[in-house]
């Protein structure tokens, strides 16, 4: 299932995380992709669920739907591939020195979203649910060790983020291209996915500075950057061109956990992956 009117809330590419998994809107730190780690200087509050003011590192009052799902009994982690180790971010107030791709090192912080929040950085989980990519293979092997929310990142190469790479891979869509076709047949071949899974590959913002349509709860900003949906629940094939952003993947997920709905994803009039999007017959 193609999403082809999926829009990233803004530039640069750090915001676009932070909306997936809090529903926080963007600031001018977060903008500037966090070049330093420094916690968020709170100015008030505003709808919806909206912290108002500037910097990186989210209080604990701040929720997030990995949160959420603990909350509910359910489990959740993140996969980061390059993230060597577990929960892996700067001191609070440092230079974040994971900004670079290095020869074995293509972790970026500013793509891991669960590190910018404290209620999951002071808590156990972190070191728990954040760990390297490779733990996927193993967890992904029966539906038990599987999460119930597995939240992916590729390095600075296989996200297509360099071209070329500092390994000398061409990078771009071609390194991103191939780094999928290894990966998905494995993700698909699992048995928590064929049980009932839904697997969503996008981007966090476009090139250029061009918006999408306005009117979009949470905006727009970071440009057209489309998704794929691929569940059995799908019917393989099919295009969608409802309007959504990374705010309706944090509001399908929570529906689909049964999870109130956080921030811009909570928002009046915000679209959820719905009907258009899961409509295999059962």
């Amino acid at each position: 299932m193609l999403l082809s009117q999926y829009y990233g809330i803004a530039h640069h590419s750090n915001p676009n995380y932070l909306a997936q998994i809090s529903g926080q809107a963007s600031n001018a730190m977060t903008r500037d992709d966090c070049p330093k780690y420094v916690p968020f200087n709170q100015t008030g509050t505003a709808s919806p669920g909206q912290l108002q003011g500037t910097g990186c590192v989210y209080p604990a009052s701040v929720p997030t739907v990995a949160g959420q799902l603990s909350a509910a009994g359910k489990t959740w982690k993140g996969y980061m591939e390059d993230m060597k180790t577990p929960c892996l971010h700067p001191e609070l107030g440092a230079k974040d020195d994971h900004k670079s791709a290095k020869k074995g090192q293509q972790y970026a912080t500013r793509h891991n979203p669960f590190v910018y929040f404290e209620a999951i950085t002071s808590s156990p989980d972190c070191r728990n649910n954040l760990i390297d990519f490779n733990n996927l293979a193993g967890d992904l092997k029966s539906a038990a060790t599987t999460p119930n929310l597995a939240y992916i990142t590729p390095n600075l190469c296989h996200d297509g983020h360099d071209s070329p790479c500092v390994d000398g891979s061409p990078g771009g869509l071609q390194s991103a291209d191939g780094w999928l076709r290894q990966q998905v047949p494995a993700i698909l071949d699992s048995p928590a996915f064929r049980q009932d899974g839904v697997l969503v590959i996008t981007f966090d913002e476009a090139e250029g500075k061009a918006a999408g349509p306005s009117g979009v709860p949470g905006g727009t900003a970071g440009g057209r950057v489309g998704a794929l949906v691929i569940s059995p629940f799908a019917k393989g094939g099919s295009t969608s061109d409802t309007s959504y952003n990374h705010y309706s993947l944090l509001a399908a997920i929570e529906d689909i956990f049964s999870l109130p709905r956080l921030g811009y994803a909570g928002a009046p009039g915000l679209n959820s992956f719905g009907a258009d999007v899961f409509n295999a017959r059962s």
